[in-house]
């Protein structure tokens, strides 16, 4: 079976693309959310959409190489919407 990621956004210049986090199988979510992060280019953003606030996550993205500003558009409680931008 083959399943697309739930990714949206089609490069336009106001569009910034979207992660559902809640409909990747939980076995690979959070690769699926470090690929995504790590394929954004420097100054692009992604938004996360998750089912709680991901502090284990966000601790894993913190290690990694690459630097995000993160900003909360939406705090629960029922899902949470975050912002990254690759800055490093």
């Amino acid at each position: 079976m083959v399943t697309q990621l739930p990714i949206a956004g089609s490069g336009a210049e106001a569009e910034i693309p979207t992660l559902n986090a809640a409909i990747i199988p939980h076995a690979i979510r959070h690769g699926a959310i470090h690929g995504a992060l790590n394929s954004r280019g420097l100054g692009e953003s992604m938004i996360l959409i998750a089912p709680h606030n991901p502090i284990p996550l966000l601790r894993e993205i913190e290690a990694g190489e690459h630097s995000f500003d993160l900003t909360y558009l939406k705090e629960g409680p029922d899902d949470w919407h975050l912002k990254f931008t690759r800055v490093g």
